[in-house]
């Protein structure tokens, strides 16, 4: 691999930062509200994202960053190498179940993603991968998945999105085998690659989702924002990714119609 020397720090990084985070879950979190009480950010959070960026300013001081808290959600552009970092995706479910979150790490090289990688802290499973060099759990290489249509399997879906039927959120749940909600951008893109799911419909920011497309790019799942222009990776959007079958149905069926 081209970047064996990032990937195997980056890897080291995570792995301490999820040993401090299961060390520190059962003690008393500083929960504080961000835009309402639904949207959360905890101490660990922070302390989590501290910890990455110090790292990368240490290892790559000349990069960029573009991280969740803290005043590095947002940047001017994706010129040069960015590294994109998500502390915990799916922070009410680390406050509220303590599992189901996951760490999140990209690279991207003048806007082109070229490392990703998904850390579910509970299960001690990371997926990741380089451009052009496929997707891995852990040490084994996944194979990429059927190209499945839509009404062939589950999908993933933001809860608000499919009881408002916004962008028709609700018609293609319902041509779907059935949708799942599991509160956390990074389970639902390892569900995808993983086959489980053949597609995810949410409301995300680019920390949500920058990893997860170097990995299901590298299967060829499409993806887009979810009128099928590409993602801004300057704000929250509606955000679309499905196997190509299922995709282009969903764009002409359903959101298009």
């Amino acid at each position: 691999m081209t970047n064996e020397k990032m990937i195997i720090e980056i890897k080291e990084w995570l792995k301490e930062a999820a040993d401090y985070i299961r060390v520190n879950l059962t003690n008393e979190l500083d929960v504080s509200q961000k835009s309402g009480r639904t949207d959360l950010v905890t101490n660990i959070d922070e302390e989590t994202q501290l910890f990455l960026i110090k790292k990368i300013n240490q290892h790559y001081p000349n990069d960029r960053i573009l991280a969740e808290e803290k005043g590095f959600n947002s940047l001017d552009s994706l010129n040069g190498r960015v590294w994109i970092i998500d502390p915990i995706d799916g922070t009410m479910n680390f406050v509220m179940e303590h599992e189901n979150f996951c760490i999140m790490i990209a690279v991207y090289q003048d806007g082109v993603g070229q490392l990703g990688f998904i850390y579910d802290v509970m299960k001690d499973e990371l997926y990741w991968g380089e451009k052009d060099h496929g997707v891995f759990q852990n040490d084994r290489r996944l194979t990429q998945p059927k190209d499945a249509a839509l009404s062939e399997g589950l999908i993933g879906m933001n809860a608000y999105m499919y009881r408002k039927n916004i962008y028709s959120a609700g018609e293609i749940g319902h041509a779907s085998m059935g949708i799942r909600v599991s509160g956390c951008a990074g389970v639902e893109l390892i569900a995808i690659l993983k086959g489980n799911h053949i597609g995810y419909i949410s409301n995300l920011s680019p920390w949500d989702y920058a990893a997860g497309l170097v990995l299901i790019n590298e299967f060829g799942f499409s993806y887009s924002n979810i009128e099928g222009n590409p993602l801004a990776f300057d704000k929250r959007e509606y955000f679309i990714a499905a196997t190509p079958k299922a995709y282009t149905e969903m764009q002409e069926k359903f959101i298009h119609k």
